[in-house]
């Protein structure tokens, strides 16, 4: 049976997540045609899975490959199709959004859940390789939320960045956070240095990076990137976000690149030998995300990302896996 989407966004405790997170693990083996034959294919018997280290994660390649949806007889109430970046001759992962809705309930309760009240900010984006291009989800969600803001200086930015530091400066006294894809960051933070030097202060601005370099710049460690950009800006801690677009949900950091996923959104660790494996806390390997919020789809990814977790349920991103494309999420080398 579905679980209530209801049920999903209200989840308060880690029995409740499991709980609800098994019974969509059953729904979607059921009725994911793809995940399905995954599962079947593993000869694994769904009845037997009862904890969430024996879920098995769907490669998040297979989403370049296949319509990845969850009962395709449902009504399709409000549909949406996002699509990946990527550079040029890669494959793109298409994520088929049954209902645009929950999505933009997952990302709403999100921001309210580590930021508060959306109406407090002026919500500044700073997404030139987002913008460039269609079918992102980011886009979508930060254009949501820019409107959900109803600060009239709220706005997208594309490479007009004198502009974007004049609005900076003159929203000094306002609670602002500005959104922007790593490498755009950096060329603003340098234009910052170059006009207005260094001692410039920005006490309301949340500056949070995501996406990485897109092949724009060199690859930076994260500790290098974030001791630059605290820099110029002034500012203590460089805040992250960690999404992509076969997920409905994201995790945030405030500082120091630990991240922290909503109520309904869990990090497993796997063995990068044995992706059967979950790894304990502190040990590194590859990223299992668990999104709840993806009850259409598939709520149980095996992602292309390096992490690890610890045991106050914050994770950490290292990189990427070899070989794996270079696209979507937080990308720096930690």
């Amino acid at each position: 049976m579905k679980p209530n989407i209801e049920s999903i966004f209200g989840i308060t405790s880690s029995d409740q997540f499991k709980k609800i997170a098994i019974a969509i693990f059953r729904y979607q083996a059921t009725e994911n045609i793809v995940y399905r034959q995954y599962i079947n294919a593993l000869k694994i018997n769904i009845d037997a899975i009862t904890e969430l280290e024996q879920i098995p994660f769907l490669p998040i390649e297979f989403f370049k490959t296949h319509e990845i949806i969850t009962n395709s007889k449902q009504q399709i109430l409000n549909n949406k199709l996002f699509i990946s970046s990527g550079t040029t001759g890669t494959i793109q992962s298409k994520h088929y959004v049954s209902d645009i809705s929950i999505y933009e309930k997952s990302y709403q309760k999100t921001f309210e859940h580590f930021y508060g009240n959306i109406e407090e900010y002026c919500v500044l984006a700073l997404l030139p390789s987002y913008l460039e291009r269609e079918g992102s989800s980011l886009i979508y969600m930060m254009n949501d939320l820019i409107k959900k803001s109803k600060h009239p200086e709220s706005a997208f930015y594309l490479h007009n960045y004198d502009e974007l530091l004049l609005k900076l400066k003159a929203l000094k006294k306002q609670k602002t956070i500005l959104v922007g894809v790593t490498y755009a960051l950096l060329d603003l933070a340098e234009i910052l240095l170059l006009h207005k030097g260094s001692k410039e202060n920005y006490n309301n601005l949340i500056v949070m990076e995501t996406g990485g370099m897109k092949g724009k710049r060199e690859e930076l460690v994260r500790e290098e990137l974030h001791i630059r950009l605290c820099k110029n800006f002034g500012l203590d801690f460089i805040h992250s976000e960690y999404g992509m677009t076969e997920l409905l949900s994201q995790a945030y950091s405030k500082g120091n690149g630990l991240f922290n996923c909503p109520p309904w959104m869990k990090i497993l660790i796997r063995d990068t030998n044995d992706p059967f494996t979950i790894l304990p806390d502190n040990k590194t390997g590859g990223i299992n995300v668990i999104d709840l919020a993806n009850i259409n789809s598939c709520s149980f990814i095996a992602s292309q990302d390096l992490g690890k977790s610890f045991s106050n349920n914050s994770f950490e991103v290292l990189g990427r896996f070899d070989n794996s494309d270079i696209r979507g999420c937080n990308l720096l080398v930690g």
